[in-house]
């Protein structure tokens, strides 16, 4: 008698609680606490992930894989070009640099430290051919024949262009290049002449060519070539043009386009036949697919028309796992809009904290203090003075405030103006306590760790934008070396001895590292930073929002480079934030438009699971 052990190798497992790892597709296991069967099934999904960095476009050349992208060149609307070129790590997107020769609908193909980009587009169509070895662009011999839209697949020295249409009168062409890494020549040309079709494939010998316009119908035509030969593979199931690939002859992936408008549509090739599974979040056409590395289980989608333009990023994957992408999603509201209260590094979401700041009119600076529980907002006890600009680290029962900017009253409302100050409060859960000074009266610094070993560093004290640096026992402040770079209005991460320093004017993209005794230069912001949200550590940290645009930028920090990371709903700045982790964070209050603002958002990072099913009679 067969058993499923004689089949699998191995015998069905009882488990009082469901696997979490290391489980394979249709493995078959005993529940024994819900008495039921269970097992692993594949599951089929497309997730949201980072946008990217630089501008919403359309029309850009791709290469690279899902978790290693690089996309190059694209417009903006109407009609602008640019140079920008962007690497996707699998977390978020950084800058990286600019192509030779800016144009759109242009194609690429090979991986993100071998890659190749050609034709393109604006004003006229473009013969160029540029490669990209990880860290640099450089040209090579142009195409034969200038065009735009064509398909593109292979590697960098075994790359094909695939179709495409000429110019000035957009003649549509059947033509076909190979690239050997140094120079272009002919092949036999594809059946049917079209502009906008996709490719896949990682070599010549193992590339396709799908879909597209023939001028004047979308076709659903798919074409297989052999080193030398096309022949007609299985078609489409929805004709279109524009759209994306990723894969090979024999797992495929096709998705988006435009059919005419906007499609979600996603299919997956075996070989012989293409089958519709789980289309994208978001409609999209001439975006940028992972071609060259990629392939039809695991893929990546960026930018495109949707329309208008798009700055959207999503992963295709095919696994046992159910990947939930990371988001930013609403909390409580504060009973007080207010503020300038960055550099406020309080507890996590769940028990968060908002110390003094300035709201209302006329620009009132306040005592307020509230507590957060994860849901909502509740007053506490004041500080015993009315600030904003003001520092804090901790958690939120046992927290220090330090320095800061106000009025001598202790009221929720005094009137506004005052000075700079240097007193420090330590909070209990309940009460303030006065410990002390601070090294100089400061505002617009910012702080990191704990009551018991923090940390506050920038600002401006009456001398000017401040670079001192002072770390504090739960007792007393003692001068530490300063920063490199003095800054007002910069965010903060880390504990006292791993901390970062972030942005800030007037150098807004720098970033300082701290290792207990010396500050060291970090990784450059790829956008201008002050009165952000900061939360994490100084080699897992996340940047939100601010007072320059985009002003709902979300970044992350890997200890080397920043990168682009799901963005926060609400444009704002000067908000309060939590320090601790990642997975902690949240921004609430900040300023903007309306003036100020009550509202929460909390991070949840990326998770991923078992896609675990019951088993059931039927």
């Amino acid at each position: 008698m067969t058993t499923y052990r004689n089949i699998h190798g191995r015998s069905i497992q009882a488990l009082s609680t469901d696997p979490t790892e290391d489980v394979s597709e249709g493995q078959i296991w005993y529940n024994t606490t819900s008495d039921t069967f269970k097992t692993v099934l594949v599951n089929v999904a497309w997730s949201s992930a980072s946008p990217i960095s630089g501008s919403a476009r359309y029309g850009v050349g791709s290469l690279g894989s899902q978790t290693a992208n690089v996309i190059a060149g694209g417009s903006t609307l109407p009609f602008g070009t640019v140079t920008q070129a962007e690497e996707y790590n699998g977390s978020g997107w950084s800058s990286l640099p600019s192509i030779g020769t800016a144009r759109y609908f242009l194609a690429g193909t090979g991986t993100n430290t071998a890659g190749v980009i050609f034709g393109g587009n604006y004003p006229a169509r473009k013969n160029e051919t540029e490669e990209w070895n990880g860290s640099s662009w450089s040209e090579q011999n142009n195409l034969n024949t200038a065009r735009r839209l064509p398909g593109g697949s292979g590697s960098q020295t075994d790359a094909l262009a695939v179709a495409g249409d000429q110019g000035p009168s957009a003649t549509v062409t059947a033509d076909v290049e190979e690239y050997n890494g140094t120079s272009w020549s002919e092949q036999n040309n594809i059946p049917t002449a079209v502009r906008g079709g996709a490719s896949a494939g990682t070599s010549s010998s193992n590339s396709m060519f799908f879909g597209g316009y023939t001028g004047t119908a979308r076709v659903s035509n798919n074409f297989e070539y052999d080193g030398t030969n096309w022949t007609t593979g299985g078609s489409l199931n929805t004709a279109r043009n524009g759209l994306m690939g990723s894969g090979t002859q024999t797992s495929g992936l096709a998705f988006g386009g435009q059919t005419p408008s906007a499609t979600t549509a996603t299919e997956q090739y075996n070989g012989t036949s293409w089958t519709n599974v789980p289309s994208m979040g978001t409609a999209a056409y001439t975006g940028g697919g992972s071609v060259g590395a990629g392939t039809g289980t695991a893929a990546l989608q960026s930018t495109g028309r949707t329309p208008p333009i798009s700055s959207a990023t999503e992963e295709f994957t095919t696994s046992a796992n159910i990947i939930t992408a990371g988001a930013w999603s609403s909390g409580g509201s504060m009973g007080t809009g207010r503020y300038r209260m960055n550099g406020q590094n309080v507890g996590t979401k769940d028990a968060g904290m908002a110390v003094g700041g300035r709201g209302g009119g006329p620009a009132v600076t306040y005592s307020l203090v509230e507590e957060y529980d994860g849901t909502s907002w509740s007053e506490v006890n004041n500080m015993p003075t009315s600030l904003d600009f003001t520092a804090t680290a901790g958690i939120q029962t046992a927290a220090v405030q330090f320095a800061g900017y106000g009025g001598p009253g202790a009221g929720p409302n005094p009137a506004p103006g005052g000075d700079r100050k240097a007193a420090t409060n330590e909070y209990d859960g309940t009460n303030w306590t006065n410990t002390g000074a601070y090294p100089a009266s400061t505002n617009g610094l910012s702080g990191a760790g704990t009551q018991t070993a923090g940390l506050g560093f920038g600002g401006t004290s009456p001398g000017g934008v401040s670079n001192v640096t002072a770390e504090y026992d739960g007792s007393t402040w003692t001068a530490s070396n300063n920063m490199g770079t003095g800054r007002d209005s910069l965010g903060g991460a880390g504990i006292q001895t791993a901390a970062l320093a972030i942005g800030g004017a007037p150098s807004p993209t720098a970033t300082e590292e701290y290792d207990g005794t010396n500050w060291t230069t970090g990784g450059v912001l790829p956008t201008g930073s002050n009165s952000t949200g900061t939360g994490g550590t100084q080699t897992n940290a996340l940047l939100f929002g601010g007072n320059v645009a985009p002003d709902t930028i979300v970044l992350g920090y890997d200890g080397t480079s920043w990168s682009t990371r799901p963005s926060i709903s609400t444009a704002r700045y000067g908000g309060t934030n939590g320090n601790s982790t990642t997975s902690g964070a949240y921004y609430a209050g900040g300023g903007g438009s309306p003036p100020t603002r009550q509202t929460t958002e909390e991070f949840t990072p990326e998770s991923t699971t078992i896609n675990v099913k019951t088993l059931t009679q039927s």
